[in-house]
């Protein structure tokens, strides 16, 4: 806690500006937001507020309707002046509450009625501290991103795994060694290549991207090797394959564990002697190439399964780069649908529209199978319904509805209950009430867990009831 005019001083990782000039109003405000795992900074009057707000203000502020000099509704304009995007929670007596409505309007995250309930105002509190911080990512980040040939605006996002794999792109892009890319279908591992060539010292000879699941097995070697005209039927002319054309740059291939087991020879051979033989040719070609290949299953269960060399896979390896899902991102998720929603926006000339806090839940606790890819279609589809259509995240996205509450029930708790029960009910019903596995699907510890069963007044008898409309 951090209180004008104490020696007294406290820390934790979010501040809370506490104004009110009843003392016993901050004390209590200052106990149940402390409570809640946030530091506070406790002040009487507007410009007492205002001396300690700035544009890079980490949390929210809760104030009072009515102070000592200017009244919150004059408080929220002057910090609407400064940063526009600071949450102002209003306190407010019952015959304040058509002010608070009208500071709604103006710009004010939320108000709260007295008497209210603690654990009502530290929701509130956290619901806006989670909102001020992604704000303040979403500013860090286009202040990163100015430059659009930075690396920050190919593979966006603040969770530890991202700002490694930035530190290890940047790193081994000024080698000319192989690089294995292993990652879930739709995690971005073209856009991974595309970077180690773009930060190289290759960067202006070509890029060359190959699909090996995509051809016919047929025509994956023509595509790779090129040929001579004559050497087969159809052949009138001579073809450069995708090897030799990327001769002096970077060649992606992408799936690498669908390339035919007889063609993947053929590579080791081109990596250890850095020739190529096309097709009906007579004499091997000089290349100088990067190799960057990809694959979205475990390379060594490839090998063991028969399906890739493990000659080839020590060539292939020397650099080996993991991208995480994007359900291990953490609130990576957000500022990627924040940034999509921006993008698709402008691209079709629309208001980006606001998430909802169910859609913010929704955004963090899908496993998102699809990962980054499924993301970006669910923000455009997000933007075009906007409109005309609006849905939940969660509807646009799984097609559920049922477990889905209306937008217009009840207060913001009484929202997050809703979904935080259809997910706890969803996850007794798939695991048929083992609770260690709900435990591990939903990661949270067992005394939690049955503490939010307790309080939402749960069983593992839901186990055995039936889906939503199943027969």
């Amino acid at each position: 806690m951090t209180t004008l005019n104490s020696n007294t001083t406290q820390t934790t990782s979010t501040p809370v500006l506490i104004v009110d000039d009843d003392p016993s109003m901050r004390a209590a405000l200052r106990q149940w937001i402390r409570l809640a795992d946030f530091e506070t900074i406790e002040v009487a009057t507007a410009d007492q507020a205002m001396a300690v707000l700035s544009p890079d203000f980490g949390g929210c502020m809760v104030t009072d309707v009515m102070l000592d000099g200017d009244d919150g509704m004059t408080l929220l304009r002057r910090v609407g002046e400064l940063d526009g995007d600071l949450p102002v929670i209003l306190i407010t007596g019952h015959g304040d509450v058509p002010m608070a409505v009208e500071a709604m309007r103006a710009g004010a995250y939320d108000f709260v009625e007295k008497p209210f309930d603690p654990d009502l105002i530290a929701e509130v509190v956290r619901r806006a501290c989670n909102r001020r911080a992604l704000v303040l990512e979403n500013r860090a980040l286009k202040t990163q991103i100015a430059d659009s040939s930075s690396l920050e605006s190919r593979l966006i996002g603040n969770s530890p795994a991202m700002q490694a794999l930035r530190q290890q792109i940047l790193h081994f892009a000024q080698t000319d060694a192989a690089v294995l890319i292993t990652g879930e279908t739709g995690t971005g591992k073209e856009v991974i290549a595309q970077a180690l060539h773009d930060f190289s010292a290759r960067k202006d000879a070509p890029f060359m991207a190959i699909n090996s699941a995509a051809l016919p097995e047929t025509m994956v070697e023509a595509e790779l090797f090129g040929h001579e005209a004559g050497a087969f039927t159809g052949a009138d002319r001579q073809r450069i394959g995708r090897i030799e054309a990327a001769n002096s740059g970077v060649l992606f291939l992408d799936e690498i564990v669908s390339m035919p087991l007889p063609l993947q020879a053929k590579l080791l051979r081109v990596l250890q002697e850095r020739k190529i033989d096309r097709i009906g040719g007579h004499r091997p070609v000089d290349v100088d190439i990067r190799l960057v290949s990809a694959a979205n299953v475990d390379p060594r269960e490839a090998v063991a399964s028969g399906r890739l060399r493990e000659d080839l896979l020590f060539r292939l390896n020397a650099i080996e780069l993991a991208i995480p899902p994007l359900r291990e991102r953490g609130r990576d998720s957000i500022l990627l649908f924040d940034t999509f929603l921006n993008r698709f926006a402008v691209q079709y000339g629309m208001e980006a529209p606001t998430p909802s806090a169910l859609d913010e839940a929704f955004l963090q606790t899908y496993g998102w199978p699809g990962n980054v890819r499924e993301l970006r279609n669910a923000a455009e589809r997000f933007v075009l319904n906007a409109q005309v259509n609006p849905q939940p995240l969660e509807t646009l996205v799984t097609g559920r509805r049922d477990d889905v509450p209306p937008m217009g029930a009840g207060g913001l708790k009484d929202l997050l209950d809703a979904y935080e029960r259809s997910l706890i009910e969803g996850a007794l019903r798939r695991h048929g009430g083992k609770v260690a596995d709900v435990m591990r699907e939903l990661n949270v510890p067992r005394r939690t867990l049955n503490e939010k069963m307790a309080r939402l007044g749960l069983s593992r008898d839901q186990a055995s009831d039936p889906e939503p409309g199943a027969a």
